[in-house]
């Protein structure tokens, strides 16, 4: 076997390996093996079972080196939608189904971890795209002197939905982008999220006024859209995928970035806090007090929500269960460790190995199928 179906073959027989290792009652590798190859060898590519589907979706989330959630992985669910996605009209039951995927994500508050797989790419077709890189982001909107009101991070989103003729009404700090999808082969198309699809969180902190004058908001699923679920050879360019936030993402990172909403110098002036010299250590004591507005936030409104001292815990059981199992956990350090009082983690006093494995969640360009 030779040229592209060869790049196929090799990664199919390391997946089919590991997937009848792990699951002993999955039937014959030989005939599997035999089907699969005679395959790739009429059509240039093959087909998953929906269990190898699920089982390849679940240890993508294993193998995620940047994610410390991983502790979950097996509790992923899995929607088998590879019927949409490989017709140029199908974006619009693509953008659907990305709904209906936060619905039932979102279940009310009790965050499910989940992810929907629409076509793979094959030969001669790339397989669909979602353009935004979350099913929920808010816009950044450029000023023409470069001031921008909202998420700095979405300002090139934004002038993508603007030129293909989203107009929103007042422009606001939050408002929710419209979906962009392109089917196979098709022109990228706006779909606005119904508004019981998004569930935001008004942030307000414990003790402080101020975030409750200010409006603050963020939603409650962080579902990431624009990475190729890559399983044994076959890229899913179009599989959209959800845990649940940890605050610091929220308060340590979107809110706080200085190339994002940077609210540090007001919350920091809101307290009262010498702000002119940095041995006053304002950074980290606004840090802190965003940071409790949104985990208070978040805990308030029954979201589900993890924080940095708890799932550090979890990690390091995640690393001890999965050695148990003889596996080795890949991670990312700098990913790993939270953006906020790392040195107060145990995740941070130690190596890793940053090896990558798949099956994998990648970004779009490194990918085959």
């Amino acid at each position: 076997m030779r040229g592209e179906r060869a790049e196929v073959w090799r990664p199919a027989v390391e997946f089919l390996r590991l997937y009848h290792r792990e699951q002993p009652d999955a039937g014959s590798l030989e005939d599997r093996l035999a089907e699969v190859r005679a395959e790739l060898d009429d059509t240039g590519t093959y087909r998953h079972t929906g269990e190898e589907l699920a089982f390849g979706a679940r240890v993508a989330w294993r193998n995620s080196n940047r994610c410390i959630g991983r502790l979950y992985w097996r509790s992923l669910q899995v929607r088998d939608l590879r019927h949409l996605g490989d017709g140029a009209g199908d974006a619009a039951a693509i953008a659907k189904e990305c709904a209906a995927h936060l619905r039932i994500a979102t279940n009310g508050g009790r965050i499910r971890p989940l992810i929907s797989v629409f076509a793979p790419a094959a030969p001669g077709r790339p397989g669909p795209r979602i353009h935004s890189d979350q099913l929920i982001r808010y816009a950044g909107y450029r000023d023409r002197d470069g001031r921008v009101t909202g998420d700095p991070l979405n300002t090139g989103l934004t002038d993508l939905a603007l030129g293909l003729g989203w107009r929103p009404g007042e422009r606001t700090p939050f408002d929710v982008l419209p979906l962009i999808v392109r089917g196979a082969g098709g022109a990228p198309r706006l779909f606005p999220l119904p508004q019981d699809a998004v569930l935001e969180v008004p942030l307000d902190h414990p003790e402080q006024p101020w975030s409750e004058q200010w409006g603050l908001r963020w939603h409650a699923v962080p579902a990431v859209s624009d990475m190729c679920l890559e399983i044994g050879g076959i890229c899913y360019p179009a599989a959209p995928f959800n845990g649940w936030y940890m605050g610091t993402e929220i308060g340590a990172r979107n809110l706080a970035d200085t190339d994002r909403y940077d609210l540090l110098p007001r919350v920091a002036g809101s307290l009262g806090l010498d702000t002119g010299t940095d041995r006053s250590l304002w950074k980290d004591r606004a840090l802190v007090e965003l940071n409790r507005a949104v985990l208070h936030s978040f805990d308030r409104a029954g979201v589900t929500m993890a924080d940095h001292h708890t799932e550090s815990r979890r990690f390091l059981q995640h690393i001890a269960r999965e050695g148990q199992k003889g596996r080795q956990v890949g991670a990312d350090w700098s990913w790993i460790v939270p953006p906020m009082s790392g040195a107060a983690t145990p995740v941070f006093h130690r190596t890793y190995d940053a090896t990558e494995r798949t099956p994998a969640f990648v970004r779009h360009g490194r990918t085959t199928g």
